[in-house]
C-alpha cells in the first residue's frame, strides 16, 4: 500500500489549513454560499437535500486498517454513525456539520487520506479491480499505475478546470471487474504478441444521459508512455470538449462527434510534442512506487486446505457463501474474501461504526491489514489463508457481512436517490430494500444465480443501471415516482448498454415487475445459463411479453 512521503503530508496539511479558513469565512458571513460553493467542491463537500455530505477519497479502493478505524471514527464522531461506500470506490458521509468538516479532514489527513478531487470537474479517484495483486487470473497489479494517475493528476494546473468531470478506471485481468469500458478513460493491462506488458486504451465510456461503450484508441501502449499518452487525450479533452452544455461536455460526446479515428488522430498528433518528454514518469520513480505494493509475506502453503474443504462438506451453510463470497487467489493455499454490505433488508454500500472497526480488526488478524472497497459497493479482503476461512466466516455472521449473495439478486448497486440527493427525481433505497426483502429466501436466490440489478434515481446513473443485468431507473412524472427497466446491460469484459423494456412502472409496482422477469429468466433458462446468457439468447421480447401481460 501507498504511503505518503514528506511532499503529500505537507501538501495536504496545507489543504486542511486553508479549508479551516474559508469554513471559518463561511460561518461568519464573510462568504456567501455562492462564493463557498467552488470552495468547499474542491474539498468534496456537497451539500445534499437534508444536510451536507462529504465524499472522503479511497484511491483505487484499497484501506489500511488504521484507516478503516478512522472511518469509524468519523462516522461515531460527526456523523450518525455510519458511512456509505461508492461505485467509485469512496466513501460519503450524510450528515457532517460544516463546522467540523475541517476537523474531519484533519482526522483524515492523520491517516494519510483526504477528499480532493473527489468532486468538481477534474479527474475523479481512479478505481481498479478490487482484487488487483491477489486474483488468480491477474496479468499484473493495476494499483501501482493507479497511483502513478494519482499523483500526476492531484491538482495537475492543466486539468483542474475541465469541461466535465473525469473518471479513469485500470483493470490488470482478462475479467473487468473495473468497468473499464464505461469510464471517459479505461486501461486494460495486457500482453503483445511478444509478451511484453502494457496496456489497452480505451476513451469515451461512461454513462449517464447518454450512456456509450468505450472505443480503444490504441491497441497496445507500452508502459513508459502511459503518462504522456493519458496527457495527450486530456489536452485534445480540455481544448475541444464543450463548455457550453453540460449535457454534451462529457469526452464521450465529443469522441462521438469527431469519431474515434479523427479524436485518436488528434491525440496522436498532440503526442508527438510531448512524447519522451518530461511529461514521462521520470527514471526509477515508477520502482519506488511499485515497491509499496509488494506482496505481502505470504506462507508457503498447499494448494487447498484440508481443513477448509472439510468444513465445506460438513457445514451447508458455509459451503454456500463459500461458493459465491470466495474468489480464486493466485498465492497456493490462500483465497479472496467478500463482505456483503447487502444484509436482506439493508441500505447497499453502508457500514457502521461498529463494523467498520470490526472489519478492521478483522482484517488486522485475517488478511495482512488490508481492507479493499469494490465498485459494486462491498468490501473485501484479498488475502486470507483458506485455514482461516471457517473461523472468519463465523466472525462475520454476527456482525452482518457475511450474506452468501455476492453476484445474484440480492447483491444490489442503488445510489442514494430520493433520500438523500439533490439531483434524484425518485428514491433507489426502498426499492432495493424490497428486492432484497422480496428475495430473501436464499435457495431461491442460489437457484436464480448471478443477477447483477443495479438502480439508479435519476439519469445521472450513480447506480449504474445502465449495466445492470436488470436496471431500473427512477423518473418524474409529474410529481409522481416512475421506475424505467432495461434489460441486457453489463458491466464486464463484454460491455452492453441495457435495453429499454417498455413504459415505466409505478413505484409499488417495480418489486413485482423484478419478480416477473426473473420468473421468465427461470422458465426460459437452458443448461444452467445466467440470467444474461438466457436474455442474449432470446433477447428483449419474451420478457417484455410477460412483464407487460402482467401490467
Amino acid at each position: 500500500m501507498y504511503r505518503y512521503d514528506e511532499f503529500d503530508h505537507t501538501f495536504v496539511a496545507e489543504r486542511v489549513a486553508e479549508f479551516r479558513g474559508q469554513v471559518a469565512r463561511r460561518l461568519s458571513g464573510e462568504l456567501s454560499e455562492e462564493e463557498f460553493r467552488p470552495l468547499r467542491l474542491m474539498n468534496g463537500l456537497y451539500l445534499q437535500l437534508h444536510a451536507y455530505m462529504l465524499r472522503v477519497a479511497v484511491p483505487y479502493g484499497t484501506l489500511s486498517s488504521r484507516q478503516m478505524r478512522m472511518l469509524a471514527h468519523i462516522a461515531r464522531a460527526y456523523d450518525k454513525g455510519y458511512g456509505h461506500f461508492t461505485t467509485r470506490q469512496n466513501i460519503q458521509y450524510n450528515w457532517p456539520k460544516l463546522e467540523d468538516t475541517p476537523d474531519i479532514l484533519a482526522d483524515l489527513a492523520s491517516v494519510e487520506m483526504h477528499a480532493i478531487q473527489t468532486s468538481g470537474n477534474c479527474i475523479r479517484n481512479v478505481t481498479a479491480d478490487q482484487y488487483a495483486g491477489a486474483a488468480a487470473d491477474e496479468i499484473e497489479d493495476p494499483r501501482p499505475w493507479c497511483e502513478i494517475i494519482r499523483q500526476w493528476s492531484s491538482l495537475h494546473p492543466e486539468f483542474s478546470f475541465l469541461p466535465r468531470k473525469f473518471k479513469v478506471a485500470v483493470t490488470g485481468a482478462p475479467a473487468d471487474r473495473a468497468a473499464v469500458a464505461v469510464h471517459d478513460i479505461g486501461l486494460r493491462i495486457v500482453r503483445d504478441a511478444g509478451g511484453e506488458i502494457g496496456f489497452e486504451v480505451l476513451v469515451g465510456g461512461g454513462q449517464g444521459r447518454t450512456p456509450m461503450i468505450g472505443k480503444v484508441i490504441r491497441p497496445f501502449l507500452a508502459k513508459a508512455h502511459l503518462l504522456s499518452y493519458l496527457e495527450a487525450i486530456l489536452r485534445v479533452y480540455n481544448g475541444y470538449g464543450r463548455r457550453d452544455n453540460m449535457f454534451k461536455a462529457r469526452i464521450k460526446i465529443l469522441v462521438h462527434e469527431v469519431g474515434i479515428e479523427e479524436f485518436r488522430r488528434r491525440v496522436e498528433d498532440e503526442w508527438t510534442h510531448i512524447k519522451g518528454s518530461p511529461v514521462e514518469l521520470p527514471e526509477g520513480e515508477g520502482a519506488r512506487i511499485m515497491a509499496y505494493f509488494a506482496p505481502p509475506s505470504f506462507k508457503p502453503l498447499s494448494a487447498t486446505s484440508s481443513g477448509f474443504e472439510q468444513k465445506r462438506r460438513d457445514d451447508v451453510a458455509f459451503a454456500r457463501w463459500s461458493r459465491v463470497n470466495l474468489v480464486a487467489h493466485k498465492q497456493p493455499g490462500y483465497a479472496i474474501v467478500n463482505l456483503s454490505l447487502k444484509p436482506e433488508g439493508g441500505v447497499p454500500g453502508d457500514a457502521t461504526a461498529e463494523q467498520m472497526e470490526a472489519i478492521a480488526d478483522l482484517a488486522d488478524r485475517y488478511s495482512f491489514g488490508e481492507v479493499r472497497v469494490t465498485h459494486e459497493q462491498n468490501l473485501t479482503f484479498t488475502h486470507v489463508e483458506q485455514g482461516d476461512l471457517y473461523a472468519l466466516w463465523q466472525a462475520l455472521m454476527p456482525l452482518g457481512l457475511a450474506t452468501p449473495n455476492i453476484g445474484t439478486v440480492t447483491d444490489i448497486i442503488a445510489c442514494p436517490g430520493l433520500d438523500y440527493c439533490a439531483l434524484a427525481n425518485a428514491r433507489a433505497i426502498p426499492i432495493a430494500q424490497q428486492i432484497s426483502r422480496r428475495f430473501g429466501d436464499l435457495d431461491r436466490v442460489h437457484d436464480v444465480g448471478e443477477l447483477k440489478i443495479k438502480i439508479s434515481g435519476c439519469i445521472n446513473a450513480c447506480g449504474h443501471h445502465h449495466v445492470g443485468h436488470i436496471g431500473i431507473l427512477g423518473v418524474d412524472k409529474k410529481g409522481e415516482e416512475f421506475y424505467q427497466i432495461t434489460l441486457g446491460g453489463d458491466a464486464t469484459e463484454t460491455t452492453a448498454i441495457g435495453a429499454l423494456v417498455g413504459p415505466a412502472f409505478a413505484y409499488d409496482e417495480v418489486v413485482n415487475a423484478v419478480e416477473n422477469l426473473v420468473e421468465t429468466y427461470v422458465g426460459l433458462r437452458e443448461n444452467g445459463e445466467r440470467f444474461l446468457d438466457t436474455y442474449r439468447r432470446v433477447g428483449l421480447t419474451p420478457f417484455k411479453e410477460k412483464l407487460y401481460a402482467a401490467h
